[in-house]
């Protein structure tokens, strides 16, 4: 598994949820899209054989299509918290 990727991707979801709490849609828009990116590197990558890192990454991004931003801020905050706890408990494991 990409470590690097799923790290950065969590990295970007933290961005962009702290930048709707901010209230600065142009911040949070240009990490979507990076966000978008690091999420389909992460699919196509070695992330097909976790079960439980796919079944996130699947609900991260229905998170990302999300019309309400507070709640779409609070959902991105906990899956960069989870995706952050899971690649350390995986490093660990490796």
């Amino acid at each position: 598994m990409d470590k690097i990727t799923l790290q950065s991707l969590a990295s970007d979801l933290k961005r962009i949820a702290l930048s709707i709490q901010r209230n600065s849609p142009k911040n949070a828009q240009r990490f979507q899209g990076e966000a978008f990116k690091w999420l389909q590197e992460s699919k196509n990558g070695s992330v097909k054989n976790n079960d439980s890192i796919k079944k996130i990454l699947g609900k991260v991004e229905r998170c990302l299509a999300q019309r309400n931003n507070l709640k779409k801020a609070e959902d991105l905050l906990m899956y960069s918290t989870l995706i952050q706890n899971r690649t350390t408990v995986l490093t660990r494991n490796n």
